[in-house]
C-alpha cells in the first residue's frame, strides 16, 4: 500500500477512539490504537521507521473498530495483538487475553465470557476485571434467565437442564420459555452492556430491599455487594479511580533486549517486603535496530527499544491481574495512552534515580539479564493454565506390586528445579486401587497442610501422575479437607494434560509440558524407589534365615543397603553387624 492509498482510506475514517489493523492476504501484520482514528491511520503515509515502512508496503488492506473510550481501544489493542501475534508488533508470548462477554449468533442466544469471541456473535468488552464480569453475568442470567450452556447441549433435550431448576435459565431449549419472550430477555441484557446499568441495577436493588424486609440479612449483604459491582461495571476502565494512597503493592520491572527477544523481570513488593518474582519473554521486532528510534508523539506503538517493550508488556501483562499500586520502570514507556491509563487507574509510574527504589530496579534489570533469550517455564505453565503462579509444584505418584508394598511419593520443584529438602513419602494400606491410593496420599498431604503440621509452603500447582480417575480421586481429597489448591495431571500414554474443565495437548518441544514432565517423573521415581525399599523390608530371603528376625533384618538393610550386598559381605562384616554372632554370620553366608 503506498502513501496515496493510506491517504486515501484514512479520509474515510472517524474521529473517534479505535483500534486498527494493517493486513496483508488476510494475515494481520500490525495493530494499532488510536484516540482520533483518522489522523492516526494518515499519519502512516509518512512512516517515521524503516520497520514500519516495509510494513506499511505489504499491506493490502486497513481495518478499524471503533470502540467508546480511549481505555477500551488500549484493551482491545492488547486482545487483538494475542489473537493474531502480528510480526510487526511487541508481542507478549504469555497466553492471555482480556475477557470478552459474547451473545452468539442462534435462535436462542447463549451468553458467555471468553477470551477468543465467534465472528458472528454480538460481543461486548473486552474488560481488564474477569471477576467483576463473572458476578455481572451470573446477576444477567438470574435475572433474565440466559442460557449458559453449549449449542451441543442445547439441542435434542427432552427436559431442562439443573441451570432451570436453580434459576439461571428459562429454559428455551425446551420451550419452557416461548423464544419470542426469551430473545426479549437477551435484548435486555445487551441493552445492560451498552450502558443501560438500571435494567439490571434496579431488580436487584428491589430484591435486596424485600430481604432487608424479611430479615434475611445475609443475603441483603450479597445483593448489597453485586449490587454495588454492577453500579460500578460501567464506570471500569473510563473513570479515574482514587489511588489508595498508601502504596501496598509495589511492581518493579526491569527489560533486557537480545535480538528480537525480549525479557522482562518483575519484582513484587508489598509494605516494602520482596515477595514475589517473575521473567516473561516477549518478541520485539525491530527492538534492538537503532535505525528504529522514534520521538514520542504521545500516541506510542512505533516506537523501538525498551520503551516499546515497557509499553506492550504492561498492557499486555495486566490483562487479567490486578495493577499494583506503583510502577518502578527503569526509563519511560512513551506510551501517551497507556500513561494515561494508568493514571485513570491510579497507578503510580516512576523512574527512580537513586535510593532503595533505584536498587529495586537494578535488581529486575539483573534478573531480566540472567533469562534474555531465555524461556520462563514457571510463568508460561501459569499462563497455559490460568492460574496465578506455577513457582512452587508439588508431584505425587503411587506405587505398589499387585496391591502389596503400596507407598505415595511427593516431591516438590521450585523455579523449576527440584528441592529435594521438601520430598516427602507415606506407607499406603496394600491394596490394588490406583485412585484410593491416590486418595489417601492427597488426603494425608491435605490435612496436614489445613492443620498446620507441615512446614513447607503451600504449592502453586500440584500435579498428579495418571489421568482423569487419578485426578479426580485427588481433587475429591483436596474438596473433603478443604484445601484450595489447583491439580492438574499429567497422563504418560499421550502426555496430556488434565485438568478439571479441559484436556491440552500441548506442542513436545513446549518449555511447559517439559517442566510437567520432569516433576512427574521425578515423583514416579521416588515413589518406586520407596516401593522397592519398602518390599525389601517387607519379605526378603533374610525371613528364611534362623537367628534373623525384623530387627535384625532392618539392621543388616541398612549397614549394606540391599539383600545383593548382603550376600557379597564376608563372614566378619556380617559379625559387625549388631545381634549377628558366628553362627548366625555363617547360617547366612551358606543360606544366601
Amino acid at each position: 500500500m503506498n502513501a496515496d492509498g493510506v491517504r486515501e482510506r484514512a479520509k474515510s475514517l472517524p474521529r473517534e477512539p479505535g483500534v486498527y489493523q494493517f493486513r496483508a492476504e488476510g494475515t494481520t501484520l500490525y495493530v494499532g490504537k488510536a484516540v482520533d482514528l483518522r489522523s492516526r491511520v494518515r499519519s502512516y503515509a509518512d512512516p517515521r521507521t524503516a520497520r514500519i515502512r516495509r510494513m506499511v508496503d505489504r499491506a493490502d488492506e486497513i481495518e478499524i473498530a471503533v470502540t467508546d473510550t480511549e481505555t477500551q481501544a488500549l484493551l482491545l489493542e492488547a486482545n487483538l495483538i494475542k489473537r493474531h501475534q502480528p510480526r510487526y508488533n511487541v508481542r507478549l508470548k504469555d497466553d492471555k487475553s482480556y475477557p470478552m462477554v459474547q451473545l452468539t449468533d442462534h435462535e436462542a442466544p447463549q451468553i458467555e465470557i471468553t477470551r477468543d469471541p465467534n465472528e458472528s456473535a454480538t460481543v461486548f468488552g473486552p474488560y481488564t476485571n474477569k471477576g467483576q464480569v463473572e458476578t455481572v453475568v451470573k446477576a444477567l442470567r438470574e435475572t433474565y434467565g440466559v442460557r449458559g450452556c453449549s449449542d451441543h447441549k442445547y439441542s435434542g433435550r427432552d427436559r431442562p437442564c439443573l441451570d432451570y431448576e436453580m434459576g439461571l435459565c428459562t429454559a428455551p431449549c425446551t420451550r419452557e420459555i416461548d423464544l419470542e419472550s426469551y430473545v426479549q430477555d437477551v435484548s435486555a441484557v445487551e441493552r445492560f452492556f451498552e450502558g443501560e446499568t438500571g435494567i439490571l441495577a434496579d431488580p436487584l436493588r428491589r430484591e435486596m430491599e424485600a430481604a432487608a424486609e424479611d430479615q434475611n440479612f445475609e443475603r441483603a449483604a450479597n445483593l448489597r455487594d453485586r449490587l454495588e459491582t454492577v453500579e460500578a461495571f460501567h464506570g471500569e476502565g473510563g473513570e479515574a479511580v482514587q489511588s489508595v494512597g498508601d502504596e501496598r503493592a509495589v511492581d518493579v520491572l526491569g527489560v533486557a533486549i537480545e535480538g528480537e527477544d525480549a525479557t522482562v523481570a518483575r519484582l513484587r513488593a508489598e509494605r516494602g517486603k520482596l515477595v514475589d518474582r517473575d521473567r516473561h519473554t516477549l518478541e520485539a521486532p525491530g527492538a534492538a535496530d537503532p535505525t528504529d528510534a522514534t520521538r514520542d508523539d504521545g500516541h506510542g506503538g512505533d516506537e523501538g527499544g525498551v520503551p516499546a517493550v515497557l509499553a506492550a508488556f504492561i498492557v499486555q501483562y495486566y490483562a487479567e491481574r490486578d495493577l499494583p499500586d506503583a510502577l518502578l520502570l527503569p526509563e519511560r514507556h512513551g506510551d501517551g495512552e497507556v500513561a494515561a491509563w494508568l493514571e485513570a487507574e491510579g497507578v503510580s509510574v516512576r523512574v527512580p534515580g537513586a535510593g532503595r527504589e533505584a536498587k529495586l530496579v537494578d535488581l529486575a534489570l539483573k534478573n531480566a539479564r540472567r533469562n534474555v533469550g531465555g524461556r520462563d517455564e514457571c510463568g508460561m505453565l501459569a499462563d497455559a493454565l490460568e492460574i496465578d503462579a506455577a513457582r512452587r509444584i508439588e508431584g505425587f505418584d503411587v506405587s505398589h506390586a499387585q496391591g502389596k508394598s503400596a507407598v505415595g511419593s511427593n516431591v516438590t520443584f521450585v523455579d523449576g528445579s527440584a528441592e529435594k529438602a521438601d520430598y516427602r513419602r507415606k506407607k499406603l494400606t496394600d491394596q490394588n486401587d490406583d485412585y484410593d491410593n491416590m486418595r489417601t496420599l492427597l488426603e494425608w498431604r491435605a490435612s496436614r497442610a489445613v492443620e498446620g503440621r507441615d512446614d513447607r509452603p503451600d504449592p502453586d500447582l500440584l500435579l498428579i501422575d495418571g489421568g482423569e480417575g487419578q485426578l479426580e480421586a485427588a481433587r475429591d481429597a483436596l474438596a473433603a479437607v478443604g484445601w484450595d489448591v489447583p491439580a492438574v495431571a499429567l497422563a504418560k500414554a499421550e502426555e496430556r494434560v488434565v485438568t478439571p474443565d479441559r484436556t491440552f495437548s500441548w506442542p513436545s518441544d513446549a518449555p511447559h509440558l517439559h517442566l510437567l514432565q520432569r516433576v512427574r517423573d521425578e515423583a514416579h521415581r521416588f515413589a518406586v524407589q520407596y516401593h522397592q525399599t519398602v518390599r525389601d523390608e517387607v519379605k526378603t530371603v533374610l525371613d528364611d534365615v534362623p537367628g534373623v528376625g525384623p530387627e535384625t533384618r532392618k539392621r543388616l538393610l541398612g549397614r549394606f543397603g540391599s539383600v545383593e550386598n548382603v550376600r557379597e559381605a564376608t563372614v566378619d562384616d556380617l559379625e559387625s553387624v549388631e545381634g549377628i554372632g558366628e553362627k548366625t554370620a555363617e547360617t547366612l553366608k551358606s543360606r544366601l
